[in-house]
């Protein structure tokens, strides 16, 4: 998910359009947007408290809607100064998604659109250049995580199976089913309450039980989903390396224009010199 809209010195356009584009871009704007989205999330809290709407509801309400106007503002500027190239980012596509969310009517019967409200507190993911390094790594490591997957799930259905015909008989409630095996294999793999709360009772049927939950713990909890973990830093690490690849070359090109047009001005300059000599 690259950011379209950063432009280089030469391509930001003259006159009022560039002052916009050099407003919106400059790192003063985000940091108050940015400012903004974490106050708004906070109000947004404080409007599921029923004393806090008591003593300032009115006053909560006010801030939100200047909340969202200084959203729509934001995003009118981006789409003005970028137009078509607005929607090239997918950064963009998001925030415009989740302001566009937060401009839905709602009505007393429409409770999902009212909750929904809170997901603008998930701009600041576009906001902020580290969150973005974050959820680009994740992304990059679902292939990987897809391939671990399919081995938890594999193993799961084969103890889920397994479960099912040793303890099922006389642990209905938590085996009955492949569908309960599954969910109190799952509680067994989260480690809540797993010895006290479900293998203990087993063993007490079953004495030779922990032959099968301990090697399913090893398996599952300590291998497979440190699989998991082990995917997602290494994407975190190249997308964090490759952020700061293309930051040096961003640098690069700025530097290297910036050299170009001080060699422009040093010929015009000796140009005129020569030409006032005598």
């Amino acid at each position: 998910m690259s950011d379209a809209s950063t432009e280089t010195l030469d391509q930001r356009p003259a006159g009022a359009l560039g002052r916009l584009q050099a407003f919106i871009e400059a790192e003063a704007t985000r940091r108050v947007i940015i400012a903004v989205i974490i106050f708004n999330a906070i109000v947004l809290g404080l409007e599921t408290s029923p004393t806090a709407m008591a003593a300032a509801g009115d006053v909560l309400r006010l801030l939100d809607q200047i909340a969202v106007a200084i959203f729509v503002a934001e995003l009118s500027i981006k789409l003005v100064v970028y137009r078509l190239g607005f929607f090239r980012s997918a950064w963009n596509v998001f925030d415009f998604v989740i302001v566009g969310i937060s401009l839905m009517p709602v009505t007393d019967g429409m409770t999902v659109l009212r909750a929904l409200r809170v997901l603008r507190a998930l701009r600041l993911v576009s906001a902020v250049p580290k969150m973005r390094v974050v959820i680009q790594a994740l992304l990059e490591a679902v292939p990987g995580m897809s391939s671990v997957l399919a081995l938890l799930c594999l193993v799961f259905y084969i103890a889920a199976v397994m479960a099912t015909k040793l303890f099922g008989g006389d642990f209905p409630a938590w085996f009955g089913t492949i569908g309960e095996s599954a969910y109190s294999l799952f509680q067994i793999m989260t480690l809540e309450s797993w010895s006290m709360g479900i293998v203990r009772p087993v063993m007490e049927v079953h004495p030779f039980a922990w032959a099968f939950f301990v090697p399913f713990i090893l398996i599952v909890t300590f291998a497979v989903l440190n699989l998991f973990i082990a995917i997602i830093v290494n994407s975190m690490h190249d997308a964090a390396a490759e952020d700061a690849e293309q930051h040096q070359a961003e640098q690069d090109e700025i530097i290297r224009k910036l050299a170009m047009q001080v060699d422009r001005i040093e010929a015009k300059v000796t140009a005129l010199a020569d030409r006032d000599r005598p």
